[in-house]
């Protein structure tokens, strides 16, 4: 079935980042049950994923998770897959009381994506640096049975230290899916410390435009940048990979940056502070609405924009 000819209504944005404060509740809430998993890389990707299910980027039927004319996800970085865990509950695709039993034996939600479980997981991920392979294979397959569903892979930074990634990026520079878009979570960490200490990737747009990919650089908290983007890459005509600068633990204030965070979960004492600010929001983004003051919500909503600045980059290219 091709896609309708009638433009999609405009995503409600104000609806979006409502959502995704829900979505961090859940993350930081069946982590907290599961006493382990990954608090950082899991909230740096809200605004990214809840872009894609509730945005109207994603083509996706809860009620019929194997229709053949989905689109597909795959998160590569499987690590975080709390995130995807709770868009998925919130979208109906199980009940949302199942999240309180991530990680635990028997459960559908084991700590990385498990092909054959949980509905809606696409692909068994989280041996860094497979997904993108998976995805072009995907894509690829779709093209010969002239089928026009997306592939949307989503990438953590560190794996793309990972060679299979530039393995998978220069081939499908050569096939040329219409349908592929990648999607690197660029928070500045792994599990080991800085990217930028470890081994760093940049220039990182410049490495996926020389195998022959479009690219846009945003920040991957603003969401309508993040809207922006996605509905730019499935009008590009060629693979694009979309780099989101994110801040790791974003959402809770100390987790923010604070790479002790990558996987460990929030403890009692730290449950109900997050919760907390996550109940109430960004305390500078509900002044801005309340004021009207668009250069207060830029601000609020541009956390990372200095350090993408210092780079040299803009929002797109």
């Amino acid at each position: 079935m091709a896609r309708s000819a009638v433009p999609a209504a405009a995503p409600d944005v104000a609806a979006l980042r409502d959502r995704a404060r829900i979505i961090r509740r859940h993350i930081v809430e069946m982590l907290h049950e599961a006493a382990s998993g990954h608090p950082g890389g899991s909230l740096s990707a809200v605004e990214v994923v809840t872009a894609l299910y509730f945005g109207g980027i994603l083509r996706h039927d809860p009620e019929n998770p194997e229709w053949p004319e989905r689109d597909r996800f795959v998160l590569s970085k499987g690590h975080g897959v709390p995130v995807q865990y709770a868009a998925l509950a919130m979208a109906g695709y199980f009940p949302v009381d199942e999240l309180r039993t991530l990680r635990k034996i028997d459960s559908r939600l084991q700590g990385h994506p498990v092909l054959g479980t949980a509905p809606g997981i696409e692909a068994s991920t989280g041996s860094l640096g497979q997904g993108l392979s998976i995805g072009l294979g995907m894509a690829l397959a779709a093209r010969l049975d002239d089928m026009d569903s997306r592939v949307f892979v989503l990438l953590g930074d560190g794996e793309c230290q990972e060679g299979q990634v530039w393995e998978a990026a220069m081939a499908a520079g050569h096939h040329r899916p219409a349908n592929l878009i990648a999607i690197v979570d660029y928070n500045k960490f792994q599990l080991d410390g800085a990217i930028e200490d470890i081994i760093g990737l940049e220039p990182l747009a410049a490495k996926w435009e020389s195998m022959g990919w479009k690219t846009r650089e945003i920040d991957g908290h603003d969401m309508q940048q993040v809207v922006d983007a996605l509905e730019w890459s499935t009008q590009a005509g060629e693979p694009v990979c979309i780099i989101a600068h994110t801040v790791k633990g974003k959402g809770v204030s100390f987790m923010e940056g604070d790479n002790a965070y990558h996987g460990v979960a929030p403890s009692n004492e730290e449950l109900p502070r997050a919760l907390s600010e996550l109940e109430r929001g960004d305390p500078e983004e509900e002044n801005a609405r309340a004021l009207g003051s668009a250069d207060v919500l830029d601000r609020a909503e541009a956390s990372i924009d200095a350090s993408a600045e210092s780079n040299g980059k803009g929002g797109g290219r």
